[in-house]
């Protein structure tokens, strides 16, 4: 999965995830600009940077989120931020935080910069260490699902989308989540061809996503739109039935396949009687 681009495109449209995930409350994002910033006359480049509005107090946030190990990672970080202060020379303080899937990631060689963890200006979240809650905030609940196995995905990202449908007020920010959570299963399900998305989200809670309008774009182009509403759902069943073969691969039951898809144990059943012949 392509991690940076997941995680620039979350912290870039709903800023207020990071301040959930750190602890903060998410209307600080009101105050905040979020971009990947390049310190000039080097290599560096900061993953990405939480830049105060230069009316408020409040500290910059020098972010890295690393999903592979990397020995240098510490020392380029400090690296970045200094070179950065002095370039800059900005008003505000600062503080980091570097987000890892797991614990076995970080090398924990923070000899040189021990104080600064210890002050808990520079800050180190680990995924998996977040505790699973159904109160665990939409944005945050929406990272996890990053890290999330394969194999477990489907189950709680149906529940994230109706939590976000139930709970988002805000239209555009309801779609934005949506879209988001489309593109993280997407990216987590390269096998699986378009119908099956499809089916694994659900047609109703794609129909407001651009994936949706995109997909339902090149069917009038290629003349395949139903005319008629009856045709519509038999297209939409066939598009369940052709996801079970690949729900199957993925090591669901016939209990689970019909439930994320709402189908019957019999159709179910069916189709993978098909598969062992």
């Amino acid at each position: 999965m392509k991690t940076d681009t997941i995680f620039y495109r979350l912290f870039q449209e709903i800023p207020s995830i990071f301040f959930e995930l750190i602890g903060q409350s998410p209307e600080l994002a009101e105050n905040y600009e979020f971009s990947s910033i390049e310190v000039k006359q080097t290599a560096f480049r900061i993953d990405g940077v939480f830049l105060p509005h230069e009316t408020t107090d409040n500290p910059i946030y020098f972010l890295e989120v690393q999903f592979q190990l990397d020995e240098d990672l510490y020392n380029r970080l400090f690296a970045e931020v200094f070179i950065y202060i002095r370039q800059n020379k900005p008003n505000n303080n600062w503080k980091g935080v570097v987000i890892y899937p797991t614990r076995s990631i970080d090398t924990g060689d923070i000899k040189h910069y021990e104080e600064f963890f210890l002050s808990q200006r520079v800050r180190v979240i680990y995924l998996d260490e977040i505790e699973e809650t159904t109160s665990l905030p939409i944005g945050v609940a929406t990272i996890k699902l990053i890290i999330t196995n394969e194999e477990t995905a489907i189950a709680p990202a149906r529940e994230l989308i109706d939590r976000t449908k139930q709970e988002v007020k805000s239209q555009p920010k309801q779609q934005q989540i949506l879209e988001i959570i489309e593109t993280i299963l997407i990216y987590k399900f390269p096998r699986m061809n378009r119908e099956e998305i499809e089916s694994m989200f659900g047609l109703s809670d794609l129909k407001q996503t651009r994936f949706y309008q995109e997909a339902k774009q090149e069917g009038r182009e290629e003349g395949k739109e139903e005319g008629r509403e009856e045709g519509r759902e038999e297209g939409e069943l066939k598009a369940k039935l052709d996801a079970v073969p690949g729900l199957v691969g993925l090591g669901l039951s016939q209990e689970q396949i019909a439930q994320v898809l709402n189908l019957s144990i019999d159709e179910v059943k069916k189709i993978v009687e098909k598969m062992s012949k």
